[in-house]
């Protein structure tokens, strides 16, 4: 499957250098194709994410590259130069951030640092240097003394970001990076995560699910089936949704929407039990369906713009974050 690689301008106005590519990369498990191909580049200082439900392929990808796997094919270079993924250059330059947390619970958060640093070759006082400006830049510097296990999710999250940055790599590999903070700690981190990319100079690699995490990348490249399916800015990917998104709630949607397509001449779907129509001047549709439909036919009628959640459905005609596709597939909008 070929893919025209896209690279997200800088402020500049200029592509940003590459810093990471893959190319080809592929990975099977016996007689399932986990990753098929796929070439990508990160440019110097992005935040880049990897799009996609459980399935797509952004933890092989993961894997992949924290050395966890091999791939049975591809390669990957680094400052256009290529290297083994279990090549030290190439481990010494990456700080990584799993799924799940692995921070010693006993240890105090500096503690927790100076592990991390002294597991990179850092001693004395340089690794003391970094352990103390990594606590200033996540905001914990007077907690620094405390157990971790006394910490909320967020706080434990943030440490875990300082301490794959404790060596000073040049990329930082994370996995689901906000999975089970709730939304004030989620922005949170992605607060954190952004100073430190422009205190630190930071490139980012992370895999999410989630469209509201996708949004603050600076890139994005959406997998499906193992596949890339498109790479853009969040904005550029989201503009490919025309129009407005209206959302009816109602006792049968799948009739409704049959209705809809028929009276209406719309392209009506029903997603996750509710029936969406994607339309432009979406505000304009509303009292028509007021008019057209009688009292008690749906519940409710709402109006809003297209996420990123209704790019993946367009793309691939699966619901994000689930492994069920749409009621009704998902078909290619019309141009105006």
């Amino acid at each position: 499957m070929s893919t025209v690689l896209t690279a997200l301008p800088s402020l500049a106005g200029r592509a940003p250098m590459p810093l990471l590519q893959l190319d080809g990369l592929t990975r099977r498990f016996k007689e399932r194709v986990a990753l098929e191909g796929l070439s990508l580049t990160v440019g110097s200082g992005e935040i880049v994410g990897l799009l996609g439900p459980n399935g797509a392929g952004k933890s092989t990808t993961f894997q992949l590259l924290a050395g966890l796997l091999a791939p049975d094919s591809g390669r990957v270079l680094f400052e256009g130069k290529p290297l083994s993924l279990h090549d030290p250059a190439l481990r010494r330059r990456m700080g990584i951030i799993f799924q799940r947390g692995s921070l010693d619970d006993l240890m105090s958060a500096r503690e927790n640092l100076m592990l991390g640093a002294r597991l990179y070759g850092l001693t004395g006082e340089r690794a003391h240097e970094r352990v103390e400006r990594m606590l200033r830049l996540i905001g914990l510097q007077d907690r620094g003394d405390e157990r971790v296990s006394t910490w909320s999710g967020g706080m434990r999250r943030r440490l875990e970001l300082a301490r794959a940055l404790v060596h000073q790599p040049r990329i930082v590999l994370m996995d689901e990076p906000s999975q089970g903070l709730d939304e004030a700690a989620f922005r949170s981190f992605w607060a954190h995560l952004r100073s430190l990319r422009d205190a630190e100079g930071l490139t980012v690699l992370l895999t999410t699910h989630r469209a509201d995490e996708a949004e603050m990348c600076d890139r994005l490249a959406v997998l499906d089936s193992g596949r890339l399916v498109a790479t853009d800015t969040p904005a550029a990917l989201a503009a490919r949704v025309g129009g407005d998104i209206v959302t009816l709630e109602a006792q049968e949607p799948e009739s409704l929407a049959a209705e809809l397509r028929t009276r209406l001449g719309l392209e009506a779907r029903v997603v996750e039990g509710r029936v969406q129509v994607e339309v432009e001047q979406g505000h304009a549709l509303v009292p028509r369906l007021v008019e057209a439909f009688p009292a008690g036919r749906f519940a409710s009628v709402s109006l809003r713009r297209p996420t990123l959640a209704d790019v993946f459905l367009q793309l691939t005609g699966r619901v994000l974050g689930t492994d069920q596709p749409a009621a009704e597939p998902a078909r290619r909008s019309r141009r105006r």
